[in-house]
């Protein structure tokens, strides 16, 4: 067992998830009888909690800094077979403190909007109680010290979001999604436990501190079981970050409330990215597990982004949309990029929160005028000069952070979809009219976000130095990998520009078959139904599905 002094980043890591826990232990009676002073203290819970998150990130920043480990254990029980310890503690280091901020200050944003979004609805308490419950477990899972525990916090997180997705089990589209999700958690959670259990067995330690030396001290080929456990964790996150083909229950929860699809989408959500970049000591060296992610992240990414094109639903659309974002985030795990997939996972999470949140007003949008083409699609020249520029502002980037791809060779790929997004940026404002002006201020935006990108890369990188474990991209298989994913964007992009310019029957028939998701869920939901059958909601309005 390690044990550190209680310091300030310790205690106030260890007290974030406490506070949420202890608020939300408050009784269903109390909380239903008093539904407003429970919607006042739920507000008041989630920013104390973000409060000390914030000072957790600010005392780690400013005492060891970053690049250093600390666990803090209150309670350890042994466990049989020489499998390690069951520990009730938590771990600080970088990625801990970042993502405990982050999901803090989500948690507490959209407690906030709950409380005016749910107010005056007959539920209001209980739907604050399990708010508060579903976010401490989700904490839970990011201090946890322990592989065990953590599983058991990842568990949690499953079935207190179930509660909120059924806040109103009389939608029958409300409890298909609920079940469809109910299942795939089961069987990540399965997956997550075993993998749990072939760890323990093969370096005999379930502590995170541990871990990292342990499995450093692996020689030669890695055994077996930890190979299993590799793929187990990888079928975990796919499974919890809704990957293609189980993405459905991600779409069709929009008939839970807003706030809930706000904390799944930009919190909970990210925790199969999570998983990956927390087990990274084992993920490193397991290079086929890392490969089969990637490839997953990248065939969801790819049909995700063609058919949030063809929604016409706000919602649903950025249902969509995080499916795909999910897709890119493992796949940047599935690299080694262990940072920048925290980077886009903190980005995602600001951005998807702010989106769902303020979804109502988007028809705001649709009244600006709109921006006049000079007809027809890009000439030649338009894409030579838009990549050219694209090209030239990822290299300088690149080159002024100290960017070697001699180190990183995945860095190549992700300088290459860099390119492509500035090139779309540069590409768009050379076909509009009185594109001079606009060119100047698109290469100014494409500019800011190579550098941004870059910046931003550099300083995680240097942040995540010792909480992660870094992995180099050297067979036959990375390399085909690289080039099927520049292949992809580039396709994508092709693809984008005309099927926004060629009306033909053929590009309406491929609208209709990509506006219903290539009919892949269809499939899914009749095997998971006869297999698993539902059982409809009590006459109360309780779900017994399980949870």
């Amino acid at each position: 067992m390690s044990m550190t002094s209680l310091t300030l980043s310790t205690a106030s890591v260890l007290a974030a998830p406490l506070v949420l826990w202890l608020a939300g232990a408050v009784p269903r009676a109390a909380a239903h009888r008093n539904s407003v002073a429970m919607a006042k203290f739920a507000t008041a819970t989630a920013w104390s909690a973000f409060a000390l998150s914030l000072i957790a990130l600010t005392s780690y920043a400013m005492g060891p800094g970053f690049g250093s480990n600390a666990t803090l254990q209150l309670l350890v029980i042994p466990l049989p077979f020489d499998i390690g310890n069951f520990a009730i503690g938590v771990f600080v280091n970088a990625v801990t403190v970042i993502m405990l901020t982050l999901v803090s200050l989500v948690g507490a944003v959209v407690v906030t909007y709950a409380r005016t979004y749910i107010a005056g609805d007959p539920g209001e308490g209980r739907f604050h109680k399990w708010l508060l419950l579903t976010l401490a477990a989700i904490l839970t899972v990011i201090v946890a010290s322990n592989l065990l525990m953590f599983a058991l916090a990842w568990v949690l997180t499953s079935l207190n979001l179930h509660r909120l997705l059924l806040f109103y089990p009389e939608r029958p589209a409300a409890q298909l999604a609920a079940h469809k999700k109910f299942v795939f958690s089961r069987i990540g959670d399965a997956s997550l436990f075993l993998a749990v259990l072939f760890i323990g067995a093969s370096v005999h330690t379930l502590d995170f501190e541990t871990l990292f030396p342990a499995m450093a001290n692996i020689q030669g080929p890695l055994p077996v079981a930890l190979q299993s456990a590799a793929w187990l964790i990888a079928l975990a996150a796919i499974l919890k970050c809704a990957q293609f083909p189980f993405h459905g229950w991600l779409i069709q929860v929009m008939e839970a409330p807003t706030p809930v699809s706000a904390l799944l989408h930009a919190g909970i959500v990210n925790a199969g990215a999570f998983l990956v970049i927390r087990m990274s000591p084992v993920m490193s060296v397991s290079g086929p597990a890392l490969d089969a992610l990637a490839v997953v992240g990248l065939v969801t990414l790819a049909v995700a982004s063609l058919v949030m094109l063809t929604q016409t639903s706000i919602k649903v659309s950025l249902a969509w949309s995080t499916s795909a974002q999910m897709g890119f985030m493992l796949l940047e795990a599935g690299l080694g990029l262990y940072s920048l997939a925290l980077l886009h996972l903190v980005a995602h999470s600001l951005y998807k929160a702010h989106a769902f949140l303020a979804s109502g007003s988007s028809v705001d949008g649709f009244r600006s005028p709109p921006l006049r083409f000079k007809g027809g699609a890009p000439e030649p020249w338009h894409w030579l000069v838009a990549f050219q520029g694209a090209i030239v502002l990822a290299l300088v980037a690149g080159f002024v952070f100290g960017i070697d791809p001699a180190e990183q060779p995945a860095l190549i790929v992700t300088g290459a979809i860099v390119a492509i997004a500035t090139a779309q940026l540069l590409l768009q404002a050379l076909v509009l009219e009185d594109n001079a002006k606009l060119l100047v201020r698109a290469t100014v935006i494409a500019a800011f976000v190579c550098f941004a990108y870059f910046g931003l890369h550099a300083a995680f990188e240097h942040a995540l130095i010792g909480s992660v474990r870094p992995m180099a991209m050297t067979g036959v298989l990375d390399v085909g990998l690289s080039i099927a994913i520049f292949i992809v964007f580039i396709g994508l992009i092709t693809l984008q520009h005309l099927f926004t310019r060629i009306h033909s029957p053929l590009r309406q028939a491929i609208q209709v078959h990509l506006y219903n998701g290539l009919y892949v869920d269809v499939l899914v939901t009749r095997l998971i139904v006869r297999l698993w059958p539902m059982r409809r909601p009590a006459a109360t309005g309780a779900s017994t599905d399980g949870a």
